[in-house]
């Protein structure tokens, strides 16, 4: 048996920590109010930070706190205090990208840092820098290659390593943009991008005239997944595998988790009978709107990997509930609505407790006990039979049936 890469996996909000955690992840990242760089996500206060601090360390598992903005003088003068703050709560490390952060966190606080991928390091003497400096650990930029990644290792091989591997990418070098704060005055680098990359623009020639084009032209890249590739990263001795989305749903986050979670497992517990099964880029393309490439690791970098000239992104409707309780005696599990769903549709309830299942939905209560045909409102709570035991966070999607597994 080799070695296991952490994975870890970005979490939003409580729920989302506590999702992430249960389908699998071995840690996870968040922000606090301040100093981070998802000021669209909701965020932690110091109470839910200890909360989910504490929650994961039962699980023995890890929280790590980013604290990677660009910091100007105000700010300078006040993550001290947030930083020992952090200290206090016990959390695994934080992630960071200006130096002096970097260099106040390891002389007045206990704190574990991790050079966040700002930094976009991609050679091993910028990596060698940091790491004499007492970072721990580098989060890599997603331009990396494999080649990259094994040079390092090479040149650096106790230092450990992070890399993405599922998620959004930015147009800009490892997310430092300016066109977002140029255009909107929201800034990249603090928090506010406004994703300029994915809006239409007009083509112009030399001379300011239209370029007729049958679509618009866009910065955007198709997003990132390095599933099949998962072999070859812990070969390279890559110790933690991120994946991005602290905005994304409980359904995306236990979706991309549990897929990962079983492709890690399946290659270290089994290195020399494994097979790569292509049915889970199936289950992942159903939480995603999105087309998703390798990127930069295999060293080809081309139109393939962005959209240019338009893309379609189709709502996702397959997750239509989350399981809130479970009544053993009567087989009865009271579900919370996220999607439209009737009697006598095939649903499939998948969990990190147990198999998947996939079931007939043949009755639904309301919270009355009313029969009804229809689940149609948001959030609705309503009853259904399921013959298995279900638990708190199991998730219900709308079933694969066969035909569609043979596309």
């Amino acid at each position: 048996m080799i070695k296991k890469p952490e994975l870890l996996a970005p979490a939003g909000d409580i729920e989302r920590l506590k999702v992430a955690l249960l389908y699998g992840a071995d840690a996870v990242y968040c922000g606090g109010y301040d100093f981070g760089l998802r000021a669209n996500a909701s965020n932690f206060s110091l109470n839910e930070l200890k909360e989910g601090t504490q929650f994961a360390h039962s699980l023995n598992k890890k929280v790590y706190v980013t604290v990677n903005i660009v910091l100007h003088n105000k700010e300078a003068k006040e993550v001290l205090n947030y930083l020992k703050q952090l200290d206090e709560i016990g959390v695994d490390a934080i992630i960071v990208s200006d130096p002096y952060i970097v260099d106040i966190a390891l002389k007045y606080t206990r704190l574990v840092v991790h050079l966040s991928t700002q930094q976009s390091t991609m050679n091993y003497e910028a990596c060698k820098f940091f790491s004499e400096q007492g970072v721990k650990r580098i989060v890599l930029a997603r331009e990396c290659s494999m080649q990259d990644i094994k040079s390092i290792r090479d040149h650096l091989p106790n230092l450990e390593l992070e890399t993405f591997i599922h998620g959004a990418m930015c147009a800009g070098i490892s997310g430092r943009c300016v066109l977002s704060n140029y255009l909107t005055k929201r800034d990249a680098n603090r928090g506010g991008c406004s994703q300029i990359c994915r809006w239409n623009f007009k083509l112009l020639d030399d001379e300011d005239i239209p370029i007729e084009t049958e679509k618009d032209f866009t910065l955007c890249s198709k997003d990132l997944s390095l599933l099949s590739c998962i072999p070859e990263l812990i070969n390279l001795g890559v110790a933690s595998f991120k994946i991005e989305g602290r905005m994304r749903s409980i359904y995306y986050i236990a979706t991309v988790v549990s897929i990962y979670r079983k492709v890690i497992d399946e290659y270290c517990n089994h290195k020399e009978s494994y097979e790569y099964n292509k049915e889970y880029e199936k289950v992942l393309r159903r939480c995603a709107n999105r087309d998703s490439v390798v990127q930069f690791f295999n060293g080809v970098n081309d139109e393939t990997c962005s959209y240019y000239n338009g893309r379609e992104e189709i709502s996702n409707q397959d997750f239509i509930g989350v399981v809130l309780d479970y009544d053993e005696k009567n087989h009865i599990a009271t579900i919370e609505q996220r999607n439209y769903f009737k009697k006598g549709d095939q649903v499939e309830i998948f969990s990190p407790f147990h198999e998947t299942i996939k079931i007939t939905v043949d009755k639904i209560l309301d919270t009355d006990g009313n029969e009804i045909e229809i689940v149609r409102h948001p959030k609705q709570i309503v009853k259904i039979n399921v013959n298995s035991k279900l638990y708190k966070y199991d998730f219900l999607r709308v079933a694969i049936v066969d035909n569609e597994l043979k596309k």
